[in-house]
Formats: C-alpha cells, sequence, structure tokens
C-alpha cells in the first residue's frame, strides 16, 4: 500500500512492506528526515519505551519519494494502523537512536 503525501507526518511510526520501521523526526517543504530500522525484519513485538533504531543512521529524503515505498498495517499500543503517533519521550528516544538532532535542526532552519 502506497502512502499519499499528505499521511506522511512527523511523528509517526510506519512499516514497510520490506518490514522496514520507520520514523518521521522533521519536515520542511518537500524534504524529511527519519529513521530507518533494519529491513527484512519479522514485526517487532514494539514497546512504549524500546523503539528499533538504536545505531541506526537517519535519512534525508524528498517526502514524495518516502510516500511510494510499500506500506503495511501494523499493530502498536494495541492498535492496528498504517501509521502509529509516537508520544515526545518516544520521538526524543528516536532522535537519540540515530543520532539526528543537528540534522532536524539544520533542516528546520533551511
Amino acid at each position: 500500500m502506497k502512502l499519499k503525501e499528505k499521511e506522511v507526518e512527523v511523528g509517526y511510526l510506519y512499516l514497510t512492506g520490506a518490514n522496514q520501521y520507520r520514523a518521521v523526526l522533521a519536515m520542511k517543504g518537500e524534504f524529511m528526515i527519519y529513521a530507518p530500522g533494519l529491513e527484512g525484519n519479522a514485526p517487532l513485538n514494539l514497546t512504549p519505551t524500546k523503539m528499533p533504531f538504536e545505531n541506526q543512521p537517519f535519512k534525508k529524503c524528498q517526502i514524495v519519494t518516502f510516500a511510494k515505498k510499500d506500506y503495511q498495517a501494523f499493530d502498536f499500543n494495541g492498535t492496528e494502523a498504517i501509521k502509529h503517533k509516537l508520544n515526545e519521550l518516544q520521538l526524543a528516544e528516536v532522535t537519540a537512536q540515530c543520532n539526528a538532532k543537528s540534522a532536524i535542526a539544520t533542516l528546520l532552519a533551511e
């Protein structure tokens, strides 16, 4: 299932058809920064405090490129959906795990 560009939002977690979790960290104009997990893993049993992005480098790309991947619904906090809202603590953890704080600041300052 492909996403529409307007469905991609900051602070949400997505799961690609290749079983790669992606967390959208920042967007400005047509560009975004996201945290990718490892590809090819079975959907993880995520918990509200453990995110799957440790030691994964952040990525910068166009929003349209991100949206064109295949995505699937997944269960998170007892709800199955194509995207799931991360709380502030989760978003901070993902940002720290992929060391994206300065890249986000740079994107937002452009």
